[in-house]
């Protein structure tokens, strides 16, 4: 079956200023997110591509833009089932604020049972990105064969999720799975299983170095996080 590209989208003005974005529409990458996508071209140079897919929101469209400048004869789908996960009523809130709610323990420790007010719950968001990356790996096969690679650009959370489901973990862990912005998640999938050969993969490891001001809680910023500085 299908090889999946899973790329989060590079870092955008709401990870910088650190609000959960969700689906709000108008949020661009930054400059380093700019950056990060105009480095996507050459970190995938080597590999054969049959598609690229997109979330519809625009920071998932400008990290694919250069790569598809790069590769003009490459289609670009847009697939609303990776979509942001629809936060609700948390969408446009700072995540310093966010903390302070009770519902965050449950979108930490229990995340099947969390349900975004307004929104849509962990669950339904797990299952419409799986049920989207499982329909397109049976189109990229009949399309293009099974040895097909593909990419995928979308958001932290709905990355997170297919991983934890490819690896057979429960949703409630799916926090301890970090992908940066602009990182690059390879899943392979076969007849038998799912094999995971890259994980948050951005090439640098500046994101290693100790931080100014440590977090040691192990909460799992919402969103994914904006990465290294």
């Amino acid at each position: 079956m299908a090889t999946l590209i899973l790329v989060r989208h590079g870092r955008s003005t709401a990870n910088t200023s650190g609000v959960l974005a969700g689906r709000t529409p108008g949020i661009a990458l930054d400059e380093r997110g700019a950056a990060q996508a105009a480095a996507l071209p050459g970190r995938l140079a080597g590999v054969p591509l049959a598609a690229a897919v997109s979330s519809p929101l625009q920071r998932c469209r400008e990290t694919l833009r250069p790569l598809l400048d790069a590769r003009p004869e490459l289609p670009l789908h847009v697939e609303d089932r990776i979509n942001e996960c629809d936060y609700g009523d948390w969408s446009g809130r700072k995540l310093a604020e966010l903390n302070d709610e009770p519902l965050m323990d449950v979108v930490q420790g229990h995340a099947s049972a969390a349900a975004f007010p307004g929104g849509e719950s962990m669950r339904a968001m797990q299952n419409r990105a799986v049920e989207a990356v499982r329909d397109w790996n049976a189109r990229i096969e009949a399309e293009y064969g099974e040895d097909a690679t593909y990419v995928m650009c979308s958001h932290g959370d709905i990355v997170k999720s297919i991983v934890a489901d490819a690896l057979g973990l429960h949703l409630d862990l799916f926090q301890r799975v970090h992908v940066d912005p602009c990182s690059v998640t390879v899943i392979r999938y076969t007849r038998l299983r799912p094999f995971l050969l890259r994980l948050g993969d951005t090439g640098d490891f500046a994101g290693l170095a100790p931080r100014e001001h440590p977090d040691s809680s192990g909460t799992a910023e919402v969103g994914g996080g904006a990465g290294a500085a």
